[in-house]
């Protein structure tokens, strides 16, 4: 079968049957045109071990794009080269969901990973940040900064109170319902799940919602006052970089931090990692197990209280 008419097929799969993302499909794509392309692709017979195996030496000898535009060496990220054999792993089982004979897509291998390092913050620098915004508001004079700071400090407390990913909380609309502790939220993979609000994270949403002017149906907006616009992931780590540095905090912070924050602080306080995982929104526990740090520091302090007490 022509590899590009399976690709095009498999494509409106995932969207349509699966309901993945458009940027999903996108990167999807991306990464199997890419194979194609390199390994001279034309009929699906031709993905063989042989391919696969020289399509990974290839992008592991490929220069990363990060590194050469900060001028420094550096080959394509185990994690980035991964995606594409994912992809190529999701496109084989699609092939032979449909009897078209292709290899095995068992015969795809993710390369190993080192532990992910999450990008945390200490409670006093997490609760630095959060008060920066409105620290920022009590010096403002001008309408338009006092609105914008009144956003902020609506979206740092919309993140920590539910776990959203930035692009989640991009999406909402204007018209939450503040009268509810909780709305329901469509995350990664079309999947729906309930997030909840905390008192603060609402007043500080009326209070942004109370300053507003326009018409504009985004729960948070950007841009200048006379034309705003739906506020972006980008937009929103842009103002938060600002945040960060009257805080005093050295590390890098992102809205991702936030959530792993969000995360960590139910742990830190008890909760289990199952529950955890649903408010998270993942899809299988071993991506919330990267927080196992937090509870295994409390099993630590669980062994040390009670372990061995009558023991000199």
């Amino acid at each position: 079968m022509n590899a590009e008419t399976a690709k095009r097929q498999f494509l409106e799969y995932i969207e349509i049957e699966r309901g993945r993302a458009v940027k999903t499909v996108e990167n999807y794509d991306r990464y199997l045109s890419r194979f194609f392309t390199q390994m001279k692709i034309g009929d699906v017979r031709d993905i063989d071990e042989k391919s696969v195996r020289e399509f990974r030496l290839w992008l592991n000898r490929q220069p990363s794009f990060a590194k050469a535009t900060e001028g420094a060496a550096g080959t394509l990220k185990k994690r980035t080269q991964n995606y594409y054999m994912i992809a190529l792993r999701a496109f084989l089982k699609f092939l032979r969901k449909r009897d078209i004979a292709a290899i095995s897509p068992e015969k795809i291998e993710l390369a190993k990973l080192p532990e992910r390092q999450l990008d945390l913050i200490t409670p006093a620098e997490l609760e630095r940040l959060m008060r920066a915004p409105s620290d920022a508001l009590e010096k403002e004079k001008d309408p338009d900064k006092i609105t914008r700071c009144a956003r902020d400090r609506a979206i740092l407390e919309l993140l920590f109170s539910t776990g959203l990913r930035v692009s989640e909380l991009c999406s909402l609309d204007s018209d939450l319902d503040l009268s509810r502790d909780e709305f329901s939220v469509r995350g990664k993979g079309e999947k729906v799940r309930v997030v909840f609000l905390s008192p603060a994270a609402k007043e500080a949403i009326r209070a942004y919602l109370k300053l507003r002017k326009d018409m504009e149906e985004a729960l948070f907006v950007d841009g200048r006052p006379e034309k705003p616009h739906r506020i972006t992931p980008r937009d929103v780590q842009r103002h938060l970089k600002k945040y960060v540095v009257r805080a005093g905090i050295t590390n890098i912070v992102t809205p991702h931090t936030l959530r792993h924050a969000f995360a960590t602080d139910l742990l830190r306080n008890g909760a289990d990692i199952r529950s955890v995982q649903q408010l998270l929104g993942h899809a299988s526990i071993n991506t919330t197990q990267i927080y196992t740090h937090v509870t295994d520091a409390h099993l630590r302090e669980i062994h040390k209280k009670y372990h061995s007490k009558n023991r000199k």
